[in-house]
């Protein structure tokens, strides 16, 4: 608007920006062939001379760049009109950019190498004399000695897709735990354990523990094993066999699958395989239960529905994958293991059914939500896609005031036992998970990951405080 009413006055309208850029050559079209781009004070003194002017910016310039090509045009042209046209959330991550080089050793500017915005940020940044590196992928981190620098600060043009930034700060991360020895290992080790699903693995094992034991039952090792094994495999089998593959492309994830998949395939298809020999030897039922289930996880992501009906597969259902996957920890950890007792469902059995469904949908919407702020395509078959990040929140804290409340209740009422005041620890873990999601603690996707599933670690403590007090 201001291009075009100052050129049908008579104006001719100085742009200052890269005349290369798509968005320059735009604005330079509303100017009727009237318009001069240029980029630098020396650009200034080649202007010839103008009667009356006007200066707009590219939306993407530095503020200081476009003050001293100002301040020369305006020797030259004392009447100029000047217009601050540069985007107020460029000139503020622009500030961010300066302030974080000056107090980080080293910064990782992450983004296309022919983007203007992306550029200029990493301009900004070695105008401080801070150690600047500007990538496109993680994958060019194995190029980067990173070592000499203790504090390494990131950021990332405004197009820059926040999963490529999550996947920067896996490299980065990564390297900086290498630094320690003890701690680095430890810290190494965990987040292994979390990229190759043996943690959500180990956390099943202690849910269907505090399952059982909350409804008075003595828990088996083999029951655990189940609940371990059977969650591992039909995991990493339903990443491999998706239709849309974003359940790990785009990931901290992506490279070990997409590097070892039959290796992934194999041990998924033994893991069941144990989990159904195992509950075999528990008794058919339970054999027969847990054979459905796995069926029915196997046909998850297929297409089994005729073609004139409106959903193809189970993954088509909205809010399906929230839902089934609570429901499916739940049956294993909560009710499997106790379909052989003389009494097989009583409101314990109701009650810790509930618990593990409630953690765990709470546990799985949560790590959708980080996804969408990571703008990672994932579908209607979750529930923060179906009904938007804020009714997603509200319910989760409803589910988490009911689940606070049943334990209470129940234990106090004898349905379970007191091991349920323990599990409160969980719940409020989650809720302060919950309230925490949306601040940017510059957390890898692998450790926010795996500070979700540590819940079901903690059920897995609570058990033993249980048992020594």
């Amino acid at each position: 608007a201001i291009i075009k009413k100052h050129t049908s006055l008579g104006y001719t309208v100085i742009i200052v920006g890269d005349r290369e850029h798509p968005e320059v050559d735009a604005l330079l079209g509303y100017t009727g062939g009237k318009g001069i781009a240029l980029n630098s004070v020396d650009d200034v003194e080649k202007l010839p001379s103008l009667e009356r002017v006007c200066v707009v910016a590219q939306t993407t310039q530095t503020m200081d760049d476009y003050t001293l090509i100002v301040d020369k045009i305006k020797s030259y042209y004392p009447d100029a009109l000047i217009f601050s046209t540069i985007c107020s959330s460029t000139q503020e991550r622009q500030a961010e950019v300066v302030s974080l080089a000056n107090d980080m050793d080293s910064i990782v500017i992450v983004g296309g190498r022919n983007s203007a915005n992306t550029k200029r940020l990493a301009d900004l940044a070695r105008r401080t004399k801070t150690p600047t590196f500007h990538i496109e992928t993680a994958a060019e981190m194995e190029n980067i000695d990173l070592r000499p620098y203790k504090r390494i600060g990131v950021s990332a043009g405004a197009s820059t897709p926040n999963w490529i930034i999550d996947r920067v700060m896996d490299k980065i991360t990564s390297g900086q735990r290498a630094k320690s020895k003890a701690t680095g290992f430890l810290m190494k080790l965990w987040v292994a354990a979390i990229k190759a699903d043996i943690y959500s693995a180990a956390g099943a094992g202690c849910l269907c523990a505090a399952a059982v034991l909350l409804q008075k039952r003595d828990v088996l090792i083999t029951d655990v094993a189940i609940a371990a094994f059977f969650v591992y495999g039909m995991h990493v089998l339903n990443r491999l066999i998706s239709r849309r593959p974003a359940s790990f492309i785009g990931s901290f994830r992506e490279e070990t699958y997409l590097r070892y998949p039959k290796l992934y395939r194999n041990v998924a298809i033994l893991s069941i395989a144990v989990a159904l020999v195992l509950a075999f030897m528990n008794g058919f039922l339970s054999f027969a239960f847990l054979f459905l289930m796995s069926v029915t996880g196997a046909l998850y992501n297929m297409n089994i529905f005729p073609g004139k009906w409106r959903f193809q597969s189970l993954k088509d259902i909205p809010g399906s994958k929230n839902i089934f996957m609570a429901a499916a920890w739940g049956m294993v950890t909560a009710i499997l293991p106790v379909l052989t007792s003389e009494n097989i469902f009583n409101a314990g059995t109701a009650v810790a059914f509930s618990f593990a469904f409630g953690i765990v949908f709470i546990r799985s919407a949560m790590s959708d939500i980080l996804e969408m702020q990571s703008d990672k395509l994932i579908g209607r078959e979750t529930i923060p896609v179906l009904l938007g990040k804020a009714r997603t929140k509200i319910i989760l804290n409803i589910i988490s005031a009911m689940l606070l409340m049943l334990l209470v209740f129940s234990y106090f009422t004898g349905q379970t036992s007191a091991l349920g005041l323990f599990l409160l620890s969980c719940v409020l873990y989650m809720w302060i998970c919950l309230t925490l999601c949306d601040r940017k603690a510059g957390l890898s996707g692998a450790v926010t990951e795996g500070i979700l599933e540590t819940v079901y670690i903690i059920a897995g403590l609570c058990v033993i405080l249980w048992v020594i007090f």
